[in-house]
């Protein structure tokens, strides 16, 4: 075990499948045990613990954990003072933020948060419900919902506020959107004692490097080429690039290589016009990561 050690905490729960998978890409194998809190991770100088997401800005607040992966919903929620590492835009589902929306059943007469003056609302986020009704001068009862929440209205609840990446649930369950309360995506947070130590302080920013890097590098490919030198300003102007195509000497004078990044969707339509104009040796490659 190292001397040093940066305790983090990894989101159990939906967050859980998708964190694992970007830290293994960023070059960390954490193990998770059906029958242990304590997750394996192979670095000496990492302690992980599984910690609901809801509850992570907490922890990481009073000291009890250096680091966490969780949502700025929860970290709204709780209040939490944390210093924030970095932004991590990823999901269960997709690669954009997840949306906290006000619904009422289809039926319902609503129209927008100002009809729900004495109404009952159920959610997992009181504080950001509370908030929220704050700002626009409505009261309302607004309770506690421990799960299944899209099934409480019109019975147990007038509205919801939940959580949604697709909207799909909603409509399954008959609610349309009233609002948009917020919009939320994941974080690498740290306590602010933690970032004082400049061990701790340096090891975060290390995995936050490495975490954003295959971030970046998701959608993208490398592409190499052989371009005659003549038309070299031709395939140029066609040809996208994550900052400027890398253009190197080849043995013939008449050739040069091109090695450049670009997004995968793009290959498709860019490829026949590269042939198209005389070049040869068309090579794509996967990207893992991309480091500025």
């Amino acid at each position: 075990m190292s001397e040093q050690v940066l305790r983090l905490g990894i989101p159990a729960g939906s967050l859980q499948e998708a964190t694992v998978k970007l830290f293994q890409k960023a070059g960390y194998n954490i193990k998770i045990s059906s029958r242990s809190y304590y997750p394996t991770i192979d670095d000496v100088e990492i302690e992980c613990l599984l910690i609901r997401a809801q509850e992570m800005a907490r922890y990481v607040g009073q000291g009890i954990l250096d680091a966490g992966i969780t949502g700025y919903d929860w970290i709204s929620e709780s209040g939490a003072d944390v210093h924030e590492v970095c932004e991590l835009v990823f999901s269960k589902v997709s690669r954009g933020p997840v949306r906290w929306v006000l619904c009422v059943p289809n039926d319902s007469p609503v129209q927008s948060v100002k009809d729900l003056e004495g109404k009952r609302i159920a959610t997992e986020a009181i504080g950001l419900t509370n908030s929220y009704l704050k700002k626009h001068g409505v009261t309302a009862t607004v309770e506690f919902s421990w799960g299944a929440t899209e099934v409480k209205p019109p019975k147990l609840a007038d509205a919801i506020v939940e959580v949604t990446e697709t909207g799909s649930s909603l409509r399954a369950n008959d609610l349309r959107i009233v609002d948009e309360i917020l919009q939320s995506t994941t974080r690498l947070i740290a306590n602010k004692e933690s970032m004082a130590d400049p061990w701790k302080e340096n090891k975060l920013a290390n995995i936050s490097m490495m975490l954003k890097s295959c971030l970046a590098a998701e959608g993208k490919v490398g592409l190499m080429m052989n371009v005659p030198k003549d038309d070299l300003t031709d395939v140029l102007a066609v040809l996208p690039a994550l900052q400027r195509p890398t253009v190197s000497a080849l043995s013939s004078p008449d050739w040069v290589a091109i090695n450049t990044i670009l997004a995968e969707t793009v290959v498709r339509t860019i490829v026949p016009k590269l042939k198209s104009l005389g070049v040869k040796g068309i090579v794509e490659y996967g990207i893992n990561k991309i480091i500025d």
